[in-house]
């Protein structure tokens, strides 16, 4: 059921995914790229996810899933917080961010194998230096970008940061429960999924520029 569950939610995101992608290319708008990247992250990382808890854990999972989901989606994430707001500057370094994760995540060697049904958890197969401790920096700086983008602007999007935070604390729920063996985990990667899409499509809406009327003609 789980991997059944997980393969649903990445086809969610997938599909989530793609149509903010296309509201890209229509408007071209920044933070659109940033969370259609961000979406699907998200979409990798459910599908490991779906094929861990079917074929059994083994490293190319585990090295999929922590790239994408445990490095990756929260900073592309709050990179689009930022860029919603004007904020350019974090483009170059999520840029930067990205080839050290992928850099990372290919070169750094298991501690342990993996192997098994349950999430593998990350302190049990990677050294702190550098595979820990830069998932632990770039998921509290998306976390906290994505905070403050709400908290700042809650006035004039109260409904798009109030479903953005919403998934953001769903993913993070999910993943705490699932580390401590409470629970599965698919149900909240799907949950996630479709709060942060709504709230998306509805941040990106708020800031549509106003069609301009056009001009009486003279005479």
């Amino acid at each position: 059921m789980e991997a059944l569950l997980a393969f649903a939610a990445a086809l969610l995101a997938l599909r989530f995914a793609g149509d903010l992608a296309q509201r890209w290319r229509v408007r071209r708008s920044p933070e659109l790229a940033a969370w259609t990247a961000s979406l699907l992250a998200y979409a990798l990382a459910s599908a490991a996810l779906a094929w861990g808890a079917a074929a059994g854990w083994s490293e190319a999972p585990f090295r999929v899933y922590y790239l994408f989901g445990g490095l990756l989606t929260a900073p592309l994430l709050g990179a689009g917080s930022l860029l919603l707001v004007g904020r350019r500057w974090p483009a170059p370094f999520v840029l930067l961010y990205t080839g050290l994760a992928v850099g990372v995540v290919l070169a750094e060697p298991l501690t342990l194998s993996v192997s098994g049904t349950a999430i593998p958890e990350a302190q049990a197969h990677l050294d702190v230096l550098p595979a820990r401790i830069l998932a632990i920096v770039g998921n509290s700086a998306g976390t906290l970008a994505v905070l403050a983008v709400a908290v700042l602007t809650f006035g004039r999007r109260p409904l798009a940061n109030a479903l953005i935070v919403a998934g953001t604390l769903t993913a993070a729920v999910g993943s705490a429960l699932a580390g401590l063996g409470a629970s599965e985990t698919a149900a909240f990667v799907a949950l996630a999924a479709a709060l942060l899409y709504a709230g998306f499509r509805a941040a990106s809406a708020t800031e549509r520029p106003p069609v301009s009327e056009p001009a009486p003609a003279s005479g």
